[in-house]
């Protein structure tokens, strides 16, 4: 059974850090590229950040490059993603996204609120 399960959302003031993880299950998550997306109240769902499963490249959306962070630990089957410098405009439903040779899986979303 697949199964990816995000942690780490909550609520902090502008200026400070949250770590978010995406802990998988049921497939070879070394050999998925792995996604971060978020999903603001009356938008779409657009990338954050992304993270191959060769060479792990990444690439990140402009609105959060040099603030934000992907990473993963392959031995622990888990997705990172390090913010820092949250501005209230990354208010969001953050969603990891695991693509395995073509099959798409999404875990269910973890809540990040950024306000004083």
């Amino acid at each position: 059974q697949v199964q990816l399960v995000e942690s780490g959302g909550g609520l902090v003031q502008p200026g400070g850090s949250l770590r978010l993880s995406c802990a998988a299950s049921g497939f070879a998550f070394d050999r998925s590229t792995m996604t971060w997306y978020r999903q603001a109240p009356g938008k779409e769902r657009d990338l954050v950040a992304i993270i191959t499963s060769i060479g792990h490249s990444t690439n990140y959306a402009d609105s959060v490059k040099g603030r934000f962070t992907i990473s993963r630990d392959n031995a622990k089957n888990t997705l990172y993603l390090q913010m820092n410098s949250l501005k209230p405009e990354d208010t969001a439903v953050y969603y990891c996204k695991a693509n395995y040779g073509g099959a798409i899986f999404w875990g269910q979303g973890t809540q990040v609120t950024v306000s004083s």
